[in-house]
């Protein structure tokens, strides 16, 4: 059974104290059906290992009409990058249902990605947020040049992707030195995709109380376009309380 902090459905309560903005009236799904964030990820990595065996199960991703009339249960939400190399069901090996996916260029966390982010945790009882960067990002390339010639992108609306992530990896490129370029580049994503995690945890109320709830967890990984293989930056939170240690 699901119940939902909306309507005439009950309204669960949160480990901690919800604000008035969110007190049943915005929805809080619960399904005591969701899988476990160490649960999801574990589907995500095995799904990951079978792109790399390719043993794809391609009926996965066949049209079936059913799905029209059925309600959405992803066991995972997935911000990536809008990089064509990524396809996000393809390189987990899901299929239609079981992930909801938002791509932007270099996985920027500007505000219509919380909301569909918030959208998804709060009406669908998935568990799991996972911020996907990759190697060899042209978003992180871009911000990286432009920091060090001084020079952004001439459209304003590139720009407003690089600026995002700028703060973020300043610090690096600054003091990056000698460093190679590519390594300098993968640093460079891997502290872009923890601040977005980071900004998902603490940047959005909704998020961050259903964090403390132990209802979601938000982590960070990223996919080796070198390899294929998908490796996770943190550690996940399991069933008692803990962490299990990033793996893949």
């Amino acid at each position: 059974m699901v119940l939902t902090a909306f309507g005439d459905r009950a309204c669960v309560p949160l480990a901690v104290p919800p604000t008035p903005l969110h007190a049943c009236g915005m929805p809080r799904t619960w399904d005591p059906e969701s899988l476990s964030p160490a649960k999801a990820v574990r589907f995500l990595l095995d799904g990951n290992q079978r792109f790399l065996d390719k043993a794809s199960t391609h009926q996965a991703r066949t049209f079936q009409a059913e799905l029209a009339d059925q309600p959405q249960r992803p066991f995972a939400i997935v911000l990536g990058c809008a990089d064509s190399r990524t396809p996000v069901e393809i390189l987990f090996d899901q299929g239609f249902g079981d992930l909801f996916v938002v791509r932007i260029a270099g996985h920027v966390v500007a505000p219509s990605v919380v909301g569909s982010i918030e959208f998804a945790a709060s009406q669908f009882g998935t568990r799991l947020v996972v911020v996907l960067g990759h190697t060899r990002c042209g978003a992180i390339a871009a911000t990286v040049q432009a920091i060090q010639s001084g020079n952004g992108p001439e459209s304003r609306n590139i720009r407003a992707v690089t600026d995002r992530i700028a703060p973020h990896i300043e610090p690096l490129v600054r003091t990056g030195g000698a460093s190679a370029q590519q390594v300098l580049l993968r640093e460079s994503m891997r502290a872009h995709v923890r601040a977005s995690v980071d900004h998902l945890r603490h940047g959005s109320r909704l998020l961050e109380e259903l964090v403390l709830a132990g209802r979601l967890a938000i982590v960070g990984a990223e996919y080796e376009l070198e390899t294929g293989r998908v490796h996770l930056l943190d550690d996940v939170p399991n069933e008692g309380g803990g962490t299990d240690p990033p793996s893949g």
